[in-house]
């Protein structure tokens, strides 16, 4: 059997590389390759996407860290670049999503349907709703429930399992996927951080911040056009790389994107 390709796309956020490429590594069946902004713009081509089974998003696109006032800028996306995105999930490139990837184009509203859900650092309006900047809280050791045992994402894990990682608290298309996971950690704002202060040089600070209960979905999938799209909000840290469940996650995700079913 032909192993499957997937393009592993990244920059926008840091990561440390050498551990968090070692989860592909250690897939038999997986030809992987690597492909960084701005480079990967050009896999919205119909000849560039044609090399890939799957597409594996641990980037974040979009937004410029100034250091000043405004912390942040959003860029729109490259002319003509929406509309390619939009016909590559017509006719059904496969996707998995995974942690900060669902920050991406916060100046393309659709980019946040697509994902599912979308991690704001900046107040901003999203489905005519008015939100505050997103929370995130790292190092959270936390209980995870599969929802789904029969969905092939699913496949091999505990009913629940503790994983450590950074968590996130921003709004979810809750009625747009199908959830596969949640986390018994409780999603309100005294839980987390924000995330302005934190780009503005104050971490682990909520002064003044406070934000709506969220959703504990950590994992789901959906189908945009006719792509499978899965999101798996697990992958901060090399302590979350190196655990066998998040791997048999992203194992499993890629398989199944890439499956006939």
């Amino acid at each position: 059997m032909d192993p499957i390709r997937i393009a592993v796309v990244t920059k926008g956020h840091p990561f440390e590389a050498e551990p968090f490429f070692a989860v592909f590594d250690a897939l038999v069946d997986v030809e992987w390759t690597h492909v960084e902004h701005p480079d990967a713009l050009d896999l919205v081509r119909p000849d560039r996407a044609a090399e890939f089974d799957v597409f594996v998003m641990y980037d974040m696109p979009g937004i410029t860290f100034t250091r000043s006032d405004p912390p942040t800028e959003f860029p729109d996306p490259p002319d003509g670049y929406a509309e390619a995105f939009r016909a590559l999930l017509d006719v059904g490139q496969p996707m998995v999503f995974l942690h900060h990837a669902v920050a991406g184009w916060p100046a393309w509203e659709e980019y946040a349907h697509i994902v599912g859900g979308r991690f704001h650092y900046q107040p901003a309006m999203l489905g005519g709703v008015s939100y505050p900047d997103s929370g995130y809280r790292h190092d959270v050791t936390h209980t995870v429930e599969v929802l789904d045992a029969d969905h092939p994402i699913c496949a091999g894990l505990d009913a629940t399992f503790e994983i450590t990682d950074e968590l996130y608290l921003f709004p979810v298309f809750t009625d747009e996927v199908t959830p596969l996971m949640r986390s018994r950690h409780p999603f309100v704002d005294t839980e987390f951080f924000s995330a302005d202060r934190a780009v503005r040089g104050e971490r682990n600070s909520r002064d003044g911040w406070t934000h709506p209960p969220g959703s504990d979905l950590v994992a789901w999938t959906k189908t945009v056009g006719a792509s499978p799209i899965a999101y798996i909000q697990f992958g901060d840290s090399p302590q979350t790389y190196a655990d066998p469940n998040y791997r048999m996650v992203i194992a499993n995700a890629i398989r199944w994107a890439a499956s006939t079913d």
